[in-house]
């Protein structure tokens, strides 16, 4: 099996397509995943770029990904210990490498700063290769 982790973007894309996760796969991500995932929602719906039921319907898509979700005093160590070794600003992006290192196999992210910077610390995937066997 391979556990993927998967930021907002991914999750929201996975969900917009209406995704089915291989049985081989299991996904994960830091409990801010929520907060994230809320926000960029929220805003497509208040720029206009999706109506108010097409948000909720992204929205319940993510919660039907199964898409296990993490936050320990651990998970936070090691996050602090990540963005202080790239002088990031804050720890957001540096929770789902520090997850990464962890529990998973790899980071399936779409973002090609925050992938750039986890090729240092970990194996990256493209959003696609969540739906290979």
């Amino acid at each position: 099996m391979t556990i993927f982790v998967v930021d907002a973007p991914v999750a929201i894309n996975l969900a917009t397509i209406g995704a089915t996760i291989p049985s081989e796969h299991s996904l994960t991500a830091p409990t801010l995943l929520r907060s994230q995932v809320l926000a960029l929602v929220y805003e497509s719906v208040h720029r206009g770029d999706l109506d108010e039921r097409a948000g909720r319907k992204v929205l319940d898509g993510i919660r039907g990904l199964r898409i296990r979700l993490l936050g320990d005093r651990s998970l936070q160590d090691h996050a602090w210990r990540v963005a202080a070794k790239l002088n990031w600003s804050d720890t957001y992006r540096a929770e789902y490498i520090a997850l990464t290192q962890l529990q998973a196999d790899a980071l399936a992210t779409a973002d090609t700063e925050l992938a750039a910077a986890a090729r240092g610390f970990v194996e990256t995937a493209l959003p696609a290769d969540i739906l290979r066997l």
